[in-house]
């Protein structure tokens, strides 16, 4: 999914030893084109025939061993249920303590969580006008949008259960249904002009932590399209960063401004170096304290478009 491709780090080995053996196999169907040369021009068809079906059969073969290798780790499940098994195993989102976590090293960084990168979505993220903290961000992907928002839970229980019952408790016209990521909930929202948008409304919980997603556009009315399933995918593919402050359940996590991978790095560099001069070199990496986002506001920034993605500083 992403442009910077994820998880590369987990295959190169694999990539070589798939590399090495198309080269020995087109090796061989060379020697063979070679050694039938003094046939016949019929057998030369069949051989060439032969050796093309055998050929295609075999690279056909190596392509998907080789796609299943790279995407095993990063998928969502097939069909809507009401539970989310395997979260942390199979799917996402992922803890960053998780060893099946996908690498992240080149997603962005947004504090609670890292964003992996998709080729033409759009950024948007959601701030406190007054104090400049940041709450959350919205992704946009042509006609859809899904905002994320990362809460703070109890180590012993799910949040989404409550969460979810709150919704529809609040919310007469909302209902719930069966989803891929277990029971989500659709939600009509009215935005100005009057015009009524259906939102789907997911939450996954994970250690200390629960991440919800509000869908909106295609991604919430149109299942099998590839605006709902690309984001799916990278809403499976964010990996979160609880941290170890204290927050009570229902707190978002803190947040910070987006930092870039090669942000990061320069930044990483720096600490080191800092660090062998024996300086006293801090790098900001988290803001401290919770913060509660309003429910209005979730649903304006959800439909809102915002900057390109890659050209956030």
């Amino acid at each position: 999914m992403g442009l910077f491709g994820f998880g590369k780090k987990k295959h190169n080995d694999d990539d070589d030893e798939a590399e090495a053996k198309a080269k020995d196999a087109e090796a061989k169907d060379e020697a063979a084109d070679s050694g039938a040369q003094d046939n016949s021009v019929d057998n030369d068809e069949a051989v060439a025939e032969d050796s093309e079906g055998a050929t295609s059969e075999d690279g056909q073969a190596d392509s998907d061993e080789e796609e299943a290798e790279t995407i095993k780790d990063h998928k969502v499940p097939d069909e809507p249920s009401e539970a989310y098994p395997e979260r942390g195993e199979l799917y996402g989102p992922w803890d960053i303590d998780e060893e099946e976590a996908p690498d992240y090293d080149e997603y962005l960084d947004m504090g609670a969580y890292y964003l992996p990168f998709m080729p033409g979505i759009e950024l948007r993220v959601k701030a406190n006008r007054a104090s400049g903290q940041v709450l959350g961000c919205t992704i946009s992907y042509k006609t859809s949008s899904l905002e994320i928002e990362a809460l703070a839970a109890p180590k012993t229980l799910g949040l989404w259960d409550g969460v979810s019952e709150d919704l529809l408790a609040a919310n007469p016209k909302a209902s719930q249904e069966p989803g891929i990521f277990g029971t989500e909930i659709k939600l009509p929202v009215v935005v100005k002009g009057g015009k009524k948008l259906i939102t789907r409304i997911v939450g996954v919980d994970g250690p200390r932590w629960m991440l919800r997603g509000i869908f909106s556009g295609r991604a919430a009315t149109h299942p099998e399209s590839p605006e709902t399933k690309a984001l799916n995918q990278f809403f499976s593919d964010i990996v979160v960063d609880r941290g170890e402050e204290p927050l009570a359940p229902r707190d978002l996590i803190p947040m910070h401004a987006p930092v870039s991978p090669e942000e990061r790095r320069k930044a990483d560099e720096a600490a080191a170096a800092a660090d062998k001069d024996g300086k006293d070199h801090k790098i900001p990496k988290r803001i401290k304290g919770p913060f509660v986002a309003d429910q209005q506001t979730e649903v304006q920034t959800t439909i809102s478009r915002g900057p390109m993605f890659s050209e956030l500083r």
